[in-house]
């Protein structure tokens, strides 16, 4: 088994691509999804779950179709800044530069998430730790207006809210999401944030950009190869059902989208409608049905069955609920394995195995992920 340097500057021809910060973040796995992938003849790719759509962003800037798909209206904006746009850079540019130059003013959004330095402190006279400075959510607050003054279409006005998105996640004060904040002001907090137009594709195929919940767009969307990475949920049995959920993480980036001024809950300021009762997933979930078979490797089974495309790959968390004799069963019944590849984090290496019982004790190790190839 021939281990490999986990960083992408070891593969050739791998893409640039842009994100925030991402619990799960697929950055590091772009280049072994793409040699992956190579093993396979393919010109269409489902992204089912694409969170900040850099794995979709990878495939369409190597000429591939993308169709592209994930519950969160962050991620939808996103995938349609990248996908969809047909305008030149110069278009945004323009843009861009009459929201930078906008003086903050107080809002929404430096009411609820503006903070003052206070000699390094992020905790405000309420009591609460706050994501940005008060300098950058005055800027947020004149941005955001804005942006809905311009009254542009929905591709057109996606370029401007990633931008936004962007810069704001160079300047926050969070450890990668938004269900705590530090204590202490993060150097890059005091900087101001500052928009640029993003890193756009010039495609001349027609991608596609969906919204909806996995088993509504999986079943109707008909694509050579789909790669899915659900949202697993821990497989630590002491952690309470209540959890915050993937989508409640990133509950910010979904008001700035919205610009809805929602009602709000807890230390962190959350969106109600993130609350973890109603924001759960299937793929989340801990407990097992009645037949004694963790709920998630029933849903992971149902989905692999719904899928229209010939080759899957599949990405598996070692942290994951879906357990490894499970899953070894699902994907044996469902089709043909052809290649599983390992990522050691801790040892920064990757390697290829075979379908054995190798992939069974390697999976109980800390800090793991595998990519598994499908052939249905």
């Amino acid at each position: 088994m021939q281990n490999l340097s986990l960083f992408p500057d070891s593969y050739p021809g791998v893409p640039p691509t842009e994100g925030v910060k991402y619990i799960g973040s697929k950055l590091k796995i772009i280049p072994y999804l793409l040699q992956l992938s190579s093993k396979i003849s393919f010109k269409s790719v489902f992204d089912g779950f694409s969170g900040t759509t850099r794995v979709s962003q990878a495939f369409a800037r190597l000429g591939y179709q993308v169709f592209c798909n994930d519950i969160a209206v962050w991620s939808k904006v996103f995938a349609t800044c990248y996908l969809l746009n047909k305008k030149d850079r110069s278009y945004y540019q323009e843009i861009i530069n009459h929201l930078n130059n906008l003086p903050g003013k107080e809002g929404w959004f430096t009411e609820n998430y503006g903070g003052k330095p206070n000699k390094g402190s992020s905790i405000q006279a309420d009591g609460l730790k706050k994501p940005w400075q008060i300098h950058n959510t005055r800027k947020l607050d004149a941005i955001r207006e804005e942006i809905e003054h311009l009254g542009l279409p929905e591709v057109e006005k996606s370029v401007p809210l990633t931008s936004l998105i962007l810069a704001l996640d160079e300047v926050d004060n969070s450890i990668g999401h938004f269900a705590s904040y530090l204590n202490q002001w993060a150097p890059r907090s005091y900087k101001m944030m500052k928009m640029r137009v993003p890193a756009l594709i010039n495609s001349t195929l027609e991608h596609k950009v969906y919204q909806d919940d996995i088993f509504s767009v999986a079943p109707k969307v008909e694509t050579d190869l789909a790669y899915y990475d659900p949202p697993y949920g821990s497989n630590n049995d002491k952690m309470p059902p209540s959890r915050v959920r993937y989508s409640a993480y990133y509950h910010l980036w979904t008001t700035i989208c919205l610009n809805d001024q929602p009602k709000l809950f807890g230390k962190v300021r959350r969106r109600a409608d993130s609350s973890d009762e109603i924001s759960s997933s299937p793929f989340e979930e801990f407990r097992k049905n009645p037949q004694g078979r963790f709920i998630a490797i029933t849903v992971i089974e149902k989905l692999i069955k719904e899928t229209k495309s010939k080759y899957i790959i599949l990405s598996y968390s070692s942290g994951g609920r879906a357990t490894a004799e499970e899953l070894y069963q699902v994907l044996e019944e469902n089709g043909k394995v052809m290649e599983i590849m390992d990522i050691d984090y801790q040892k920064n290496v990757m390697a290829g195995m075979r379908w054995t019982n190798e992939w069974i004790r390697e999976s109980e190790k800390p800090n793991k992920e595998f990519l598994f190839l499908l052939k249905k």
